[in-house]
């Protein structure tokens, strides 16, 4: 496995495979490079680069729990590049990782030749952040990975409702750990306490502007029909700001689809397609 140091002294994990054009895909929240599991095998024309965030994967855990915040990440993905002696790279960011993707936009736009958005935009609603935050750090009741699939496919059955056992059964081996006690967290549970420290400091900065700073690059939207974090209102809103934004929605997906979706796939080719 690959680790490099960041400028705070964490070892972060990442993994970097074929030649091409380079594609950094970032994780959601609680997720690491595991979520781009199923993608990876219709990517084989780009150097493809997956990144644990720090606290999550097989990257370190942070002493500092505030230092798990959407800034130090993307300060986390400059020092990779840096590391890797990449001057751009293309991002594919599925929700948390969508976020640092629209603001490395903002504050590093020369290191981006494109920016792809899995189920995110600058607007998340109230009731996706509480389904969110009522599994943050928290471990499952769950004591096995057969349990956890079952409620899983239950819980997730109205958002992916075609979706078979056979694939919660893939999601739940790789984001939990199986011990004698029960199925652990592969990912620090302090990430909780950040977001909870984070919420009480105010109401959560315009996402907009950050947004509209991805004017200029190819890129591009995926929402799931069924989304509770990218609300169609939001997903039109984006396309009316930007016009050149590339969107499609895929049916029978919520937060968030697995990208080997052809109506997903399609689009992350047809945006990486436009890098000059």
């Amino acid at each position: 496995m690959a680790f490099f140091e960041t400028s705070d002294g964490l070892h972060l994990h990442y993994a970097d495979n074929g030649e091409g054009l380079p594609l950094l895909c970032l994780a959601g929240l609680t997720r690491d490079s595991r979520d781009f599991r199923y993608f990876a095998p219709h990517a084989s024309q780009y150097r493809l680069i997956t990144l644990d965030a720090r606290g999550r994967g097989h990257s370190d855990h942070d002493p500092e729990f505030m230092n798990y915040n959407v800034l130090r990440e993307t300060q986390d993905v400059l020092e990779l590049l840096d590391h890797l002696n990449l001057a751009r790279a293309a991002i594919l960011g599925t929700s948390r990782g969508g976020l640092v993707a629209m603001t490395l936009a903002a504050i590093a736009k020369d290191r981006l030749s494109a920016v792809i958005l899995n189920d995110l935009g600058p607007e998340i609603p109230p009731g996706g952040i509480a389904r969110i935050m009522e599994y943050v750090g928290r471990r499952p009741t769950a004591k096995n990975w057969e349990q956890a699939a079952e409620t899983l496919a239950t819980l997730m059955a109205p958002a992916f409702p075609d979706v078979s056992p056979a694939r919660w059964q893939q999601e739940v081996q790789a984001f939990y750990d199986q011990t004698p006690s029960g199925l652990a967290l592969r990912y620090d549970p302090r990430l909780r306490d950040a977001l909870l420290q984070q919420a009480e400091a105010g109401p959560p900065p315009d996402l907009w502007p950050l947004f509209l700073a991805l004017e200029g690059l190819p890129c591009g939207v995926i929402r799931g029909s069924n989304s509770d974090i990218l609300s169609p209102a939001t997903f039109s809103e984006m396309q009316r700001r930007l016009p050149t934004l590339q969107a499609v929605e895929i049916a029978n997906r919520g937060h968030v689809p697995f990208l080997d979706e052809p109506e997903a796939l399609a689009l992350v080719h047809s945006v990486l397609e436009q890098i000059q």
